[in-house]
């Protein structure tokens, strides 16, 4: 049954009626009843108007107290466990006489039936401009922000961090969102062209359970001579001074994979081995990232742009990489 912004709503378990004020996803509406606003699912409302023609019977005049409504009992549909999402509203507004997007609205998505804690924050340029830490129960969703449609353009970075409130087995999940403005621009024309409210980015499915630790990586402190310690980094993975970001340098099998998933692949082993080569103090790193149309090497650039550590970087001509790779400077 489909609904719109304003359209007259009867709760079906109450007989009380209200209007819609906002979409939060497929299965949700916000609604105002009797001035009081609050969530419900598509599936709890009904349009009043056959109420409305079928109820003939002339009311009464009463002195009495009105009855209360007895609530019915209506089984509801068993929800499946979907995951957790970060779902934009796209809001619009009229500018020479068309429609463009003035912001997103940023919802959290619990579709997990368990409660959780999140940490989430916004980072643009390496500067928080949102922040929220709390807990969400399950089949929940939570408003977080508006973010301005302009400031999309600068790729910010959405950081978040759950866990699993009900067990303690599961592992914490975290991890970086980052949309593209070429992708961004393609989701808001689909919800367009699809009539849809929303769209959605699935962060986890579901909670990973707790492997086995491994061993800390912490430097292990060694005895000097002279009575003084050192900082060895025995313990960690040992850094490279050369890594090539060619999907086929990293995977077995590229069969399957999306576009989006070569490149998380390839920014993720960037970061993991640029964190490797601060941590051993690396003082230069080379980054084969290819030509190709560029994508990649400007995904690559502005991470680098945003790592303290790194002082400089250059994609000059070489002999060895012609202008496929990238040398990276550090500062300590």
């Amino acid at each position: 049954m489909k609904f719109s912004i304003g359209d007259k709503i009867l709760l079906r378990r109450t007989g009380e009626e209200g209007h819609v004020t906002d979409f939060i996803d497929k299965q949700m509406l916000e609604v105002e009843v009797n001035g009081t606003v609050f969530p419900v699912y598509i599936d709890d409302i009904d349009h009043p108007y056959l109420k409305w023609f079928t109820d003939k019977t002339p009311k009464k005049k009463s002195q009495a107290l009105p009855e209360v409504p007895v609530e019915r009992i209506i089984e509801r549909k068993q929800r499946l466990a979907r995951g957790i999402y970060l779902s934009y509203i796209p809001v619009f507004k009229e500018v020479d006489m068309e429609e463009v997007v003035d912001y997103l609205k940023v919802h959290l998505l619990n579709e997990l039936p368990v409660d959780i804690k999140y940490a989430y924050d916004v980072k643009i340029d390496n500067k928080s401009e949102f922040r929220l830490e709390g807990s969400l129960h399950g089949f929940g969703n939570l408003y977080l922000h508006n973010i301005d449609y302009v400031s999309m353009n600068d790729q910010p970075r959405f950081n978040w961090k759950f866990i699993d409130l009900s067990n303690e087995k599961m592992e914490v999940a975290e991890g970086v969102l980052r949309i593209r403005p070429a992708k961004l621009f393609e989701q808001v024309n689909n919800v367009m062209l699809n009539s849809e409210p929303s769209f959605s980015y699935l962060l986890i499915d579901d909670f990973k359970v707790k492997t086995k630790p491994e061993p800390k990586s912490y430097p292990d402190p060694l005895v000097m001579k002279g009575g003084g310690t050192a900082l060895t980094t025995k313990t960690l993975e040992p850094a490279k001074y050369e890594i090539d970001l060619h999907i086929e340098q990293l995977v077995s099998n590229t069969k399957g994979l999306s576009n989006d998933a070569i490149i998380k692949k390839q920014l993720d082993t960037l970061e993991r081995y640029l964190h490797l080569a601060i941590v051993h103090r690396q003082e230069r790193m080379i980054v084969i990232h290819g030509l190709g149309k560029g994508k990649l090497r400007d995904e690559v650039h502005a991470i680098l742009k945003q790592t303290p550590e790194v002082s400089r970087f250059r994609n000059e001509w070489s002999g060895k990489y012609g202008f496929g790779a990238t040398e990276i400077h550090f500062r300590y």
